[in-house]
């Protein structure tokens, strides 16, 4: 059956903890308050140079530790944190660690885009390893094989079975079509389209330069539809303005989008505002700004249930990917 928000969770095993990092501490807690746990006490703090100094105020040792922090801006601060935090749980003798990271920064460089360039998202795969961490458990991986860049357990999740219900709440499959904001998220627009029975359209686009796209096509039937754009990210907000722009433009009586992490760089949270998308909503897999907040059409949905119901199962050594069929 497909993962339900609103399930209850019973009890967190008495041999769990849960230790929050800075990125999104909020999230954490509602994990935590999920779980019907709390969590870990735990300091992390900058010296006066912005050095980070964590210490664990509690027991640990034997335990089963999840660290929840996403590589988010800052990312080099909060991927330090995320570090710092996996050795001073090793070292405090916790019996498993688990990195529970929402986002996961870095993704995008998951290959090599020329000659003498990195591949950063297999970097930071080896760091969090080495510094001790014995499984990953991440949402919405920009890349499938990013998954094989880890050595240990790691456990991709999908965000699509709690954006299923709230379309499903807000729009039902009555004259909806699903649409890929370029090629390369067919397979993700497919996905959704199958869970609640519509079919897909493909925006085919061009980018310039980074940071900047334009779409120059749509592929498929959108006349008088209502189309819901899916993606992973969004950062500047581009793509999904100009998408909603070429589809509006080819008969759609409306659009939205469902994207998973809000990185919203830059001026994206305006550009969305002053856009024609009728609705922007994305997780809180990172941490949402003021500005998000007030924006009259952006709207953050909650994983807080699917990750916490991910890392029970994880903790109780249960069937996670179940929590999707």
């Amino acid at each position: 059956m497909p993962f339900d928000a609103r399930a209850d969770s019973g009890k967190g095993g008495q041999t769990m903890k849960i230790v929050a990092g800075n990125s999104n501490r909020p999230l954490a807690e509602a994990i935590a308050q999920y779980l019907k746990i709390s969590p870990a006490k735990s300091q992390v703090k900058r010296f006066a140079d912005m050095e980070v100094f964590v210490e664990i105020q509690e027991n640990v040792r034997g335990q089963d530790a999840f660290v929840v922090q996403s590589t988010s801006f800052p990312a080099n601060d909060n991927l330090m944190e995320l570090l710092i935090l996996i050795d001073a749980l090793k070292r405090s003798s916790a019996r498993r660690i688990t990195a529970v990271i929402p986002y996961y920064g870095y993704a995008r460089q998951d290959r090599k885009p020329g000659p003498r360039t990195p591949i950063s998202a297999k970097l930071v795969a080896n760091l969090i390893e080495r510094a001790g961490a014995d499984r990953v458990l991440t949402l919405d991986l920009h890349a499938g094989q990013i998954q094989g860049f880890f050595d240990i357990p790691t456990d991709n999740l999908f965000a699509a079975p709690v954006m299923v219900r709230d379309i499903e709440d807000r729009y039902g499959s009555k004259n909806v079509v699903v649409v890929s904001p370029d090629v390369g998220g067919v397979v993700r627009a497919r996905a959704l389209a199958k869970r609640i029975d519509v079919p897909i359209a493909i925006c085919d686009k061009r980018r310039e330069r980074p940071g900047e796209s334009e779409v120059m096509n749509v592929i498929g039937d959108v006349k008088g539809k209502q189309c819901i754009l899916i993606d992973d990210i969004v950062d500047s907000g581009g793509t999904l303005v100009n998408a909603a722009e070429a589809l509006l433009s080819k008969g759609a009586t409306e659009v939205s989008a469902y994207i998973t992490h809000g990185v919203l760089s830059g001026g994206a949270v305006s550009r969305i505002q002053n856009s024609r998308l009728k609705s922007l909503v994305i997780t809180d897999s990172i941490l949402p700004t003021a500005a998000v907040l007030a924006a009259r059409n952006i709207h953050v949905l909650s994983i807080a249930p699917l990750l916490g119901e991910a890392i029970q199962r994880t903790s109780r050594e249960e069937s996670v990917s179940s929590l999707f069929y």
